[in-house]
């Protein structure tokens, strides 16, 4: 049986489609659904059993856990990059997976997790060595604070352990997370409601909508999860999980005009709440992913804008 947190979740429910889409049922999906909103996304799924977030983190504190799991794919997080509460963060981020972690490793299950691009912050290296690392935010300190306790542990345990710095993940399934959906469904939003896509003016020496980000769909994402999973033999180690491929929010936008058949763009003034919080640029060194074997091709973004695009309701 395969343990996926926040199975209910963006990621974490399209990783558990493609389980069922081979034909494995056998799991057991943890999640909190306080916010019915993510319901949808397991309605049309099968899975051998679900755990609230509060009773999977009580059973690991008090070592009462008793399930039988053959591997960890740990996708549950708070992933709000404006959430201020940083004891709420490294409750959810960093206490919660070192439980998990350590409840994995001493049963050598495989253990796969989400960390991010979110910590090498204002950085223009994207290479994953402790010098390019500087999160800009609570959520990226959080998830690099679970890398480096990850990376202490590594050289005493046997099985696989795999930490993926996902950069911007995009796709179907989650139309649940408001203003943290990706720009591609927010950009859709809003040209169906309003006929304009908007996107920030120049800022910090980038032009009108000329900030780049690393766009991965998450069909890459799913196959990256499953590629270490799956492994028939270990593998540990922290990989960028991006395209390489940096490209502009110009062109996303762009991607879903043409996809839509209608709409501009439209440029509103950079928020002075982002100053020295924003990603301006990212794009992913992804020479020891294909180091570790992981060698699919990624998916362009043109592909991807029409492929989630199709999906949405």
């Amino acid at each position: 049986m395969i343990l996926i947190t926040g199975g209910a979740g963006f990621i974490g429910s399209n990783l558990v489609k493609a389980f069922n889409d081979a034909g494995r049922d056998d799991v057991v999906v943890c999640d909190d659904l306080t916010d019915a909103a993510k319901t949808p996304n397991l309605a049309d799924r099968t899975i051998a059993d679900y755990l609230d977030v509060q009773e999977l983190a009580q059973g690991l504190a008090a070592q009462t856990l008793n399930l039988p799991i053959t591997a960890v794919c740990h996708q549950g997080a708070c992933t709000d990059t404006m959430e201020n509460n940083g004891r709420y963060m490294l409750e959810n981020n960093y206490t919660f997976s070192k439980l998990l972690f350590d409840w994995a490793a001493a049963r050598q299950l495989p253990f796969v997790y989400a960390s991010s691009a979110a910590v090498y912050g204002a950085s223009r290296t994207f290479t994953e060595k402790p010098e390019n690392e500087c999160p800009l935010n609570v959520y990226g300190y959080s998830k690099l604070l679970f890398d480096q306790y990850v990376r202490r542990r590594l050289n005493e345990i046997e099985s696989t352990v795999v930490g993926l710095r996902y950069f911007n993940v995009y796709g179907p399934r989650e139309q649940h997370k408001g203003r943290m959906a990706s720009m591609i469904h927010q950009l859709r939003q809003q040209v169906l409601q309003t006929g304009t896509a908007r996107l920030f003016e120049g800022f910090g020496g980038c032009g009108h909508g000329g900030q780049k980000r690393d766009f991965i769909y998450v069909g890459d994402i799913v196959a990256a999860n499953r590629y270490f999973l799956e492994s028939s033999k270990p593998i540990k180690g922290i990989f960028n999980a991006g395209t390489g491929k940096a490209r502009t929010f110009n062109d996303l936008a762009n991607a879903v005009i043409d996809t839509l058949g209608c709409g501009r763009i439209e440029y509103i003034p950079f928020p002075t709440e982002l100053v020295g919080k924003y990603q301006s640029y990212t794009q992913a060194d992804t020479a020891n992913l294909r180091a570790a074997g992981f060698q699919l091709p990624f998916t362009e973004l043109e592909d991807g804008v029409r492929q989630t695009m199709q999906s949405e309701p």
